[in-house]
């Protein structure tokens, strides 16, 4: 595994990084069932959402604290802010419904 931003973030990285994987994992194994029905999919995906974050939400909260803390700390924020004026994201089009 990669290292964090910052030196003191990488141990919550590494924590959160096995924590996710090790859920992912879990996400997709029914999911790429093709029989699975519509209704049952969506079921399954807010069930894993919800224990996504009781085993994961925390340390996610704690690395994502650290790190937005280490992109201030690097004066990084400023340019983040910059990049997003300069370049706003906007909402994709939607596809034209085809008619067939």
């Amino acid at each position: 595994m990669s290292q964090s931003l910052s030196p003191e973030c990488t141990p919550l990285k590494q924590k959160y990084d096995s924590c996710f994987n090790s859920w992912f994992e879990g996400y997709l194994d029914p999911a790429v069932a093709a029989s699975n029905p519509a209704g049952a999919q969506a079921a399954h995906s807010k069930k894993k959402a919800d224990e996504f974050n009781q085993k994961c939400g925390s340390v996610w909260e704690q690395y994502k604290t650290c790190v937005q803390q280490a992109v201030k700390d690097k004066g990084l924020d400023k340019l983040l802010q910059q990049a997003r004026e300069e370049n706003p994201l906007i909402d994709p089009i939607p596809p034209r419904a085809h008619n067939t």
